[in-house]
């Protein structure tokens, strides 16, 4: 099962259609049973981090993430879930997140058109299969006020500038993650989204 965790995010139909459109049959969920029952695992994000960080626990989805993650089970976060697997947010002060990657979110530089919103470039800071058959130096689609600073650079697999150089990518054995949005980044995303689920070694097209 192909498990898209949903918490009141507005992108789950995008994320899914996208899914849908590599033939494969997504089940969009909130129950956190699925999630560790899964074979893979997408987290979409749009909005606040720290809403989102209400929502995944009042539904009890915040300690099945983190089971996910430490049992190995394949796990793509976009976005603002990128920015929750963090240990905190500064996004409306300071909020703490899920505690998986060490590290902390930060408002984009001042003097940038805040939100980043459109096409940039993402730079590939190691060969990953995440990235097969995607150039380095492809464009992806960014709606996003805040950026993530992971402690530990060896987990950055991507980065983009705006401004400055920020993580856009990120790879911890099975959890992946991107700041940007592949439901909207034309064929470069549906190719991520299909490299994830082979990573994931999803069988059965439906």
């Amino acid at each position: 099962m192909i498990a898209i965790i949903d918490y009141g995010a507005g992108n789950l139909r995008s994320v899914a259609n996208a899914i849908a459109k590599l033939s494969y049959k997504p089940t969009v969920t909130s129950n956190p049973g699925d999630l560790l029952g899964a074979t893979a695992v997408i987290l979409p994000g749009v909005g606040a981090a720290a809403d989102t960080m209400r929502n995944l626990e009042r539904l009890g989805l915040s300690e099945a993430i983190r089971r996910v993650v430490a049992d190995g089970l394949p796990m793509l976060a976009i976005c603002v879930g990128m920015q929750v697997l963090f240990d905190e947010t500064e996004e409306g002060g300071r909020h703490r997140c899920l505690g998986i990657i060490p590290g902390v979110v930060r408002r984009l530089p001042p003097g940038l058109k805040i939100p980043h919103m459109g096409w940039n470039q993402v730079h590939q800071e190691f060969r990953h299969p995440l990235f097969d058959s995607i150039p380095d130096g492809a464009n992806f689609y960014f709606v996003h006020s805040y950026c993530a600073e992971p402690r530990d650079s060896a987990v950055v697999a991507g980065t983009t500038d705006y401004g400055v150089p920020f993580c856009s990518a990120l790879v911890n054995g099975n959890l992946m993650a991107t700041q940007f949005h592949p439901e909207k980044s034309g064929e470069n995303g549906l190719k991520m989204y299909e490299n994830f689920l082979r990573l994931a070694s999803v069988n059965g097209r439906h």
